[in-house]
């Protein structure tokens, strides 16, 4: 008799080929997907730093020209907290809301790709 090796019917090989492959796609698609996400986050919080910057140069210039009007810089001052402390009363209110629209716009940017 002869010794054969039993050699895999070519269907198996082919099986485990493409479950191979498929486990490189699924990895791949996790890395774009979260490098896309990661992108996209690190360029919001640039974005955010920079307008958070130009808030705040706007609100001293604001301060410093109603000082000005008002003759003293502390009323300026004082007027731009007054604006303030009534638009965070305002956004305290309407928080439940704020909050949903985060959330909701969070969880389109990660399932997005």
């Amino acid at each position: 008799m002869e010794d054969k090796k039993e050699t895999p019917p070519p269907i198996i090989d082919q099986l485990k080929d493409y479950a191979e492959t498929r486990i490189k796609l699924a990895k791949y698609q996790a890395i774009e997907g979260g490098s896309t996400v990661a992108a996209s986050i690190i360029a919001d919080v640039v974005i955010i730093i920079s307008l958070v910057l130009a808030f705040i140069f706007a609100s001293c210039a604001l301060a410093f020209y109603l000082g000005k009007l008002f003759g003293a810089d502390w009323i300026g001052f004082g007027c731009v907290a007054l604006l303030y402390l009534i638009i965070s009363m305002v956004i305290k209110m309407k928080k439940p809301g704020i909050e949903k629209r985060i959330a909701n716009e969070f969880v389109q940017k990660i399932f997005k790709s």
